[in-house]
């Protein structure tokens, strides 16, 4: 396999994270880096199942300096450029291209990373085309193409609502959902839109969360759509009632509660588990916290090998989940200035982030900025 020349730095992932990184990048100085993408730019989104939305609203740019919460670079908005407010993933992956052309990233799309490999003062990276050799890596793959699939007895039985390309192409009209969070009840909510019955289980009651963190209880967007009328005659709630098994019987399949109750279904349950990540293909290379998420240095970089960044969803910092685009974008910066400070480079582009709220020096409060 041909060795690449030496990069600055190497970026993984061609999403929200790897082009929102990457323009940031390019504001500190940095010119010498390319971003490597398996399929191409915004693919995670792009199989978004047809009918899902994000729940946080794009609008544009105000006077007040805040940035649309979907955006991922200074001075993009979907919320403009798509006149969309709830965009669906689609839609999404077309605005990330679109950035990534107007900020002339870097991308090799069709470029499978196959592993990282800390070497004396760089990185080897082994892909599908070449190995690449770079001073940083910024991980920013994501989290959507890597779903849970295990859960409990007999999950593998199910269909993981990642891999579900339409709710209206699905056959049958009595459905159950495992996970009532997020993407459980956007499951629900399309099911009964098109007639089917649901019984959605959830081993607690996100519904009923008081909390103002989205990371815990649903969104507004969600909580309204639960409200509507389909959804109230045809979705049944079960809350604080965690499966333990799911086994086939006859030609259908029977899902156990911890209760001992037992429930029958003529279609695979639908299990709306969440996601492992991508970090997981690289936790070799970072201390793991109790939580299984990666220990981060202040500048969200590898405490095991120095050069080696996190960006996107998986960050995490004591108790911040920095799991949604306007929390997770606030580091772009403080990654991009560490790799400048690194290369010995001003960074004096960055400057134009704090005005945003986008760059922070001080993690705490940083952290406090980013947890709702």
């Amino acid at each position: 396999m041909k060795s690449e020349f030496v990069h600055d730095v190497v970026v993984v992932g061609g999403g929200a994270a790897g082009v929102g990184v990457s323009v940031a990048l390019q504001h500190a100085g940095i010119e010498n880096f390319v971003v490597l993408e398996r399929h191409h730019v915004g693919a995670s989104f792009a199989g978004w199942p047809a009918e899902t939305r994000f729940i946080t609203p794009s609008f544009p740019t105000n006077s007040f300096g805040m940035l649309d919460l979907n955006s991922v670079a200074i001075g993009v908005s979907p919320g403009f450029s798509l006149g969309i407010e709830h965009p669906t993933g689609q839609e999404f992956a077309d605005h990330l291209r679109q950035v990534a052309e107007l900020f002339r990233v870097p991308v090799r799309e069709q470029v499978d990373v196959i592993r990282v490999t800390p070497e004396d003062d760089c990185f080897l990276i082994d892909t599908s085309e070449a190995t690449f050799t770079a001073r940083h890596v910024v991980w920013a793959a994501g989290e959507f193409q890597y779903p849970r699939l295990m859960g409990f007895a007999g999950s593998e039985l199910c269909r993981h609502t990642s891999t579900i390309a339409s709710y209206d192409d699905l056959e049958g009209d009595d459905f159950i959902v495992i996970g009532g969070y997020e993407s459980g009840v956007d499951a629900a909510y399309h099911l009964a839109y098109h007639d089917k019955r649901v019984r959605l289980f959830d081993s607690g009651a996100p519904w009923e969360d008081m909390s103002s963190d989205p990371s815990i209880a649903l969104s507004p967007f969600t909580l309204e759509r639960m409200r509507e009328d389909w959804f109230l005659e045809l979705v049944e709630l079960y809350p604080h009632t965690p499966i333990t098994s799911v086994t086939c019987a006859g030609d259908g399949y029977e899902v156990a509660a911890w209760d001992g109750a037992l429930f029958q279904t003529d279609v695979p349950p639908l299990w709306a588990g969440g996601f492992e990540g991508s970090h997981m293909l690289v936790a070799n290379l970072f201390e793991l916290r109790n939580d299984g998420f990666p220990v981060l240095s202040d500048n969200d970089e590898s405490t095991l090998a120095p050069g080696l960044f996190l960006c996107g969803p998986s960050v995490r910092h004591d108790n911040h989940v920095f799991c949604f685009i306007y929390k997770y974008r606030q580091r772009f910066a403080v990654v991009a200035k560490a790799i400048a400070t690194s290369l010995e480079l001003s960074a004096e582009g960055l400057e134009t982030y704090r005005s945003w709220g986008m760059y922070l020096d001080d993690l705490s409060y940083c952290g406090e900025a980013c947890v709702c």
